[in-house]
């Protein structure tokens, strides 16, 4: 049984935000002002077991640096939208690209600028570290802050739900 209150087995996909949702809100700077992310191995696993099992995901962030599409690019995640400054017409773009409704995707953000796509997503996340306003409008409130395996858990559900999680030989490996 899902803590989730959502028909998990109508999620086809799951878009993320980064800094906040994939990577800690904070975060060291390089010398040059550059956020150097952080990538949760675990987070990592499910997704790249996500993609194999057929679920899309994708990234919509406003940061643009090659590390992004270096990261998720190696283990899979298909649609890399970097520099987003509003998101939710590159939602509805990716949307449309895909064949999704929006009842069919779960969408994971953190702040204010992640609101416009909560607000019409299927399955609204937020980390349990997401700004008040964020919190209200999410459908689901992971247990895990930002960073600390958001994806992990919205995905381990969403895969259980439909029968993918650890269900082939390909779950034990890379």
């Amino acid at each position: 049984m899902s803590r989730i209150n959502y028909d998990l087995r109508k999620i086809k996909a799951i878009a993320f935000d980064v800094d906040g949702v994939l990577s800690p809100s904070t975060v060291p700077m390089s010398a040059d002002g550059i956020p150097m992310r952080m990538a949760n191995l675990k987070d990592g696993y499910a997704m790249q077991l996500a993609v194999k099992s057929g679920l899309r995901l994708a990234i919509i962030t406003g940061a643009d640096v090659p590390s992004i599409t270096g990261r998720f690019g190696v283990i899979g995640v298909q649609d890399i939208y970097m520099g987003v400054a509003d998101k939710l017409p590159v939602f509805q773009h990716w949307l449309t690209q895909s064949g999704l409704t929006p009842d069919e995707v779960a969408y994971a953000g953190d702040d204010i600028p992640d609101l416009p796509v909560l607000r019409v997503c299927g399955l609204g996340v937020a980390p349990r570290d997401a700004a008040p306003e964020v919190k209200a409008v999410a459908k689901f409130i992971t247990s895990a802050n930002g960073g600390y395996g958001v994806a992990r858990e919205i995905l381990e559900e969403v895969m259980r739900a439909k029968g993918l999680w650890l269900a082939e030989d390909k779950a034990y490996a890379w």
